[in-house]
């Protein structure tokens, strides 16, 4: 077994109408479309999957995009951001601005420069630089009244204290504290941050909000390794499950933040051709039966181009 989570594997959010997000994460933001499928629990509603183009782990974002969603906020206890590792981030703010797209900054955090936009449906997505090339994510940030027990679950999943950063909230006369952790044995995706805030605020589930974040776990092996381990600290872990695409366990930390790990294999090149993926509507072997009824409930859907870098 591996004695430390490699960094993230996917994050999960939820949006409203599907168009408007795959315009979004795809023509503005740049990103492949790797699967396009339906939440398994209600096989109504898309379950889109977004990533770079060799569809890696650390640069997956999913979606499951509700029609009629109401709004969501981001608070203490959610995960309130995802942010993206790019290259050049003065290309890609003169992109944005040519393409009229709104963001915040550019600011530097913990030493890095980074800027913030909001999809069309509220979500926090943020553009850090560093590192070679646009590779998958940075890192997520998870919003928390007590950052102590979270921390000694990133720490048992072989997370290492990065450094502190304090800063006053723009027009709420409150403070910030960011705590940056990072995989002792980093890849892709290695940062989580945890804040405090002492602005008042409170969460609600709901379209522009983090459903889940998972991390990877290289093999099965792995995967079950984690669950022994976390299950004997006091957790309770679900058994695994099949998502198709990877296997998932499933746990709450002491936060209130939802966690899965996901395996590496069998990946999303398991049921349609690597250079074709998204292309066509795919449906777990339970549902295949009701395709027809499924594909008259569900929105149509039209690809549109990129019009920029990847993030």
């Amino acid at each position: 077994m591996t004695q430390t989570i490699p960094g993230l594997h996917h994050v999960t959010a939820i949006s409203g109408p599907p168009q408007a997000n795959l315009d979004f994460y795809v023509r503005d933001l740049g990103q492949r479309l790797l699967k396009r499928t339906v939440n398994f629990d209600d096989p109504g509603t898309y379950h889109l999957y977004y990533g770079d183009r060799d569809a890696a782990p650390g640069s997956i974002l999913t979606f499951f995009p509700f029609m009629d969603a109401g709004p969501g906020r981001a608070g203490p206890g959610m995960a309130s951001a995802v942010a993206y590792a790019v290259a050049d981030l003065d290309a890609r703010m003169e992109q944005l601005a040519t393409d009229a797209i709104d963001f915040e900054g550019p600011w530097t955090r913990m030493g890095e420069r980074g800027i913030a936009l909001k999809d069309p449906h509220g979500l926090r997505v943020e553009l850090v630089e560093g590192g070679l090339g646009d590779d998958g994510f940075h890192s997520v940030t998870l919003w928390l009244k007590d950052v102590e027990p979270t921390t000694r679950i990133l720490e048992a999943m072989g997370y290492e204290r990065l450094g502190v950063e304090e800063v006053a909230t723009a027009g709420t006369g409150g403070h910030e504290r960011r705590r940056r952790f990072r995989s002792g044995a980093p890849e892709r995706a290695s940062v989580v941050d945890l804040i405090t805030s002492d602005a008042p605020s409170i969460g609600r589930p709901g379209a522009g909000t983090i459903h889940h974040v998972a991390f990877r776990a290289p093999t099965p092996e792995d995967q079950a390794a984690w669950r022994e381990r976390l299950t004997a600290i006091g957790l309770e872990v679900t058994p695994v499950i099949d998502r198709q695409y990877f296997d998932a366990i499933y746990f709450r930390t002491p936060g209130s933040v939802l966690f899965e790990i996901a395996t590496d294999p069998p990946g999303f090149a398991v049921d349609e051709d690597a250079d074709h993926l998204g292309e066509a509507l795919k449906l777990p072997p339970q549902y295949e039966p009701h395709r027809a009824q499924i594909e008259r409930i569900l929105p149509e859907l039209k690809l549109p181009r990129q019009s920029g870098a990847a993030a």
